[in-house]
């Protein structure tokens, strides 16, 4: 298997000061702040909207390969991942990522289709990372 690196640079205090956080691959590199990341405010992203990239595109990764593995062609896999972020003993945490989920596969059936969505929801290798918080799942099957 492969190891994957991030960096993340931050100056100054907490409030005042501002970071820049840079993908190993070179493939992106963005500006946060205190404000982009606890006030819903301008100022670049944020660690939490990292991991709903990386979780959105991992479990659609993980659908996709479920449902081949199944004899399914998959047409397309769109999904959106909501991290929720609240106090909780009075601490920032993760409390909940909801995934919501819109698949395309001709032939396929809403039973099977949501148990395979189910199974990329507990399988897929950030929801395994993750598997602290709560982790929902919206999966919807779109006539192709």
């Amino acid at each position: 298997m492969s190891e994957r690196k991030a960096d993340a640079r931050w100056t100054g205090d907490l409030k005042g000061g501002e970071g820049t956080l840079t993908l190993g691959s070179g493939a992106y590199e963005g500006k946060y702040t205190f404000r982009s990341r606890f006030e819903d405010g301008e100022g670049g992203t944020n660690p939490e909207e990292l991991i709903a990239a990386a979780h959105a595109g991992c479990f659609s990764m993980q659908v996709a390969n479920e449902l081949d593995q199944a004899g399914h062609t998959v047409d397309s896999v769109e999904t959106t991942a909501a991290v929720t972020l609240r106090q909780v003993d009075g601490l920032p945490t993760i409390t909940t990522i909801h995934l919501s989920s819109r698949v395309t596969a001709p032939g396929l059936d809403d039973e099977q289709f949501q148990r395979v969505a189910e199974e990329a929801r507990e399988n897929c290798i950030i929801s395994r990372a993750l598997a602290g918080p709560e982790i929902t799942l919206d999966a919807e099957l779109a006539s192709g």
